[in-house]
């Protein structure tokens, strides 16, 4: 059975505005694995899907009451391996490099998408959408002010995670109409914990100390890899859902929400105290997400005055 999908920008933007803020957790998570557990970023990211497919297996076969359809089965597992392949790149780049700095080179991931959208979905981008997404991209580079050391190889990672995970969602778009979220879900779950499993096996026979095969080293270890495992399984989840409520191009600008938890954390774990600067971008990434909330109720009236 074909799932409808339903317009409702508002929803779609207070869902995604809410998932930008808990996903750092993944991030600080995986950082956290690499510099105290001793953990291969090709390691944390297998468990990362891994553990998402064990969270929602059980609540698919719940929901679907054990009949399982999977329409597009094949997509959903190479959406499932371009997500695996993004996550690989920045948990691997945050081994490295300060998480704010990552997220810098990232945050170019809102312009591809609003541009794949524009281009091959018909999505209608006003100047007032492209202006506030310029905005808050400055807002970011104010926030994390990267410096002229993290432009080297290593900052290619982020990049082609930006532009791998701008495919992810475009896909979350495109089979939006096929498949339910959480079947979405789940096969992302499988497709991730394949690919990841198959790098990881690679990596190791090659002796790539960031593909190194290990268990976790404690048991709080353990409990953080659960807890990454459940945030990537529900809040993509929910994730989901907010692209099949409205627009690619209209959710994109609240990915620049990350940048406020992801500082909080960088704070709070690896004492990295925002500068009054810092603050200052923050407040522009956030009045830049409200600016585009704002003009879409100011449409949605107007459309249904007429």
């Amino acid at each position: 059975m074909t799932v409808p999908m339903t317009e409702n920008p508002i929803r779609g933007m207070a869902l995604m505005a809410g998932c930008m803020l808990v996903l750092p957790i993944m991030d600080a998570i995986a950082k956290y694995m690499a510099t105290f557990e001793t953990m291969s970023p090709g390691q944390v990211t297998f468990y990362r899907f891994f553990f998402q497919l064990i969270a929602l297996l059980p609540l698919m076969l719940i929901a679907t009451r054990g009949r399982i359809e999977i329409r597009r089965p094949w997509m959903n597992l190479l959406r499932g391996a371009i997500h695996g392949a993004a996550s690989l790149m920045f948990f691997t780049a945050v081994k490295y490099m300060p998480l704010a700095d990552v997220f810098a080179i990232y945050f170019v991931e809102p312009f591809m998408l609003t541009l794949m959208s524009a281009i091959f979905l018909g999505d209608r981008v006003g100047w007032r959408r492209w202006t506030a997404i310029a905005v808050g991209f400055g807002g970011a580079m104010i926030v994390i002010q990267p410096s002229y050391a993290i432009f080297g190889l290593t900052a290619l990672l982020p990049v082609a995670c930006a532009f791998l995970f701008t495919l992810y969602l475009f896909m979350n778009r495109a089979l939006g109409e096929g498949d339910s979220p959480l079947v979405m879900q789940a096969m992302a779950g499988l497709g991730g914990t394949l690919f990841c499993a198959t790098a990881l096996g690679a990596g190791n026979a090659l002796s790539l100390p960031d593909f190194e095969i290990s268990l976790p080293a404690s048991m709080l270890g353990l409990v953080l890899l659960l807890i990454l495992g459940a945030i990537s399984g529900y809040i993509h989840l929910v994730v989901v859902q907010a692209f099949r409520l409205a627009p690619l191009s209209l959710l994109a600008p609240f990915q620049y929400f990350e940048i406020i938890s992801a500082t909080v954390l960088g704070y709070a774990l690896f004492g990295d105290f925002p500068t009054a600067s810092k603050w200052l971008g923050i407040v522009i990434i956030v009045a830049s997400g409200l600016f585009i909330i704002w003009r879409e109720r100011i449409r949605v009236a107007q459309s249904q005055a007429v």
